[in-house]
């Protein structure tokens, strides 16, 4: 008997957790958390960095800074923090940070369960550079150039890797259709003093030296790369009342084709209430939906700060909370 396996899915496994710095899939901007992580298209703030690089330069009027504090799951800490600048028409220029790291925990072994006295900690960060700019009155691209490092104890792996996205408003200007590919790069690999280890060719043979000092090599892994397609639709544009309606298609290379979706409505372009729906179709997804609403009022004339807030269930794990804050200048 011939039993054929796909790589990707081996007696019913599926591509969960079969990529490395997992970090790069949390959302970010608790106005598109809300609306379910339907974002690719209606990217025009400080969170576009994540979404599509491309909305960055409909940041109004010149450009915006952002920030996230998340306790994440599993009692992560989750932050991000970015700034925006346009430059006429040149584009527009960000620098974006965002980690994910944990408090430090007690190292223990098989001989001494108790703890040794050493502590260790684990941490994940992205620093990325983005440039977006109009290519016509309707059509519009962004790029991020991005470093990523994981470290967890003496062990640290590090690559670089590449966002791309596309914004492209229709003839029907309640229509505006978006693409986005995220973490496309090379492979990335831990080294470091954790894989140095005494060896011991042969125990068996007399007068053979038991301290060889010898480097275990860990295997490479592909990072998480998505692509997005969505459509953001205006369906009401009235000075009291506004209602937003994305879809987005997402194809990621650790799991199967889903869709999310949401709603925004907005009262005096002002206060906000949003809904939606994350990961339909992902396989053995715990994740459901979503709520959120938003703040807006004006420093300045031309000066807008958001205050942002969004509930995402996620089933069996905690449900998260996320806030962010937003100003444009």
């Amino acid at each position: 008997m011939v039993v054929l396996l796909n790589k990707d899915n081996y007696a019913g496994l599926t591509k969960s957790g079969t990529r490395a710095a997992q970090f790069l899939k949390i959302e970010i901007g608790a106005r598109a958390i809300g609306m379910g992580g339907a974002y690719v298209a209606l990217a025009n703030d400080v969170s576009s960095i994540y979404w599509n690089p491309a909305g960055l330069i409909h940041i109004q009027p010149r450009g915006g800074a952002g920030f996230v504090h998340t306790n994440w799951l599993a009692d992560t800490n989750f932050d991000f923090v970015a700034a925006v600048i346009k430059t006429g028409n040149f584009g527009a220029v960000s620098l974006s940070y965002v980690s994910l790291s944990m408090p430090d925990m007690e190292v223990r072994s098989e001989f001494e369960p108790e703890g040794t006295g050493e502590y260790f900690s684990s941490m994940d960060m992205s620093l990325g550079l983005s440039y977006a700019q109009k290519l016509t009155d309707r059509f519009s691209m962004g790029i991020t150039a991005k470093y990523i490092r994981q470290q967890i104890w003496h062990m640290v792996a590090s690559t670089i890797a590449f966002d791309i996205g596309l914004l492209f408003k229709t003839d029907f200007d309640w229509l505006t259709l978006g693409v986005s590919i995220s973490n496309f790069g090379p492979k990335i690999q831990y080294n470091g003093n954790d894989a140095f280890v005494y060896y011991d060719y042969n125990p068996n043979q007399f007068g053979n030296s038991e301290t060889i000092y010898a480097n275990l090599q860990t295997d490479k892994w592909d990072l998480p790369l998505l692509f997005r397609f969505g459509i953001g639709m205006q369906i009401l544009n009235q000075e009291l009342s506004q209602l937003v309606l994305a879809v987005e298609a997402r194809h990621p290379n650790d799991n199967n084709e889903n869709l999310s979706f949401g709603l925004e409505y907005g009262i005096k372009r002002r206060f906000f209430l949003r809904g939606g729906y994350q990961a339909l179709f992902e396989d053995q997804s715990e994740k459901g939906f979503t709520l959120g609403t938003g703040f807006k009022f004006f420093v300045t004339e031309t000066t807008p700060f958001s205050i942002d807030y969004a509930y995402a269930d996620w089933g069996r794990l905690n449900n998260v909370h996320r806030f962010s804050l937003e100003i444009q200048f």
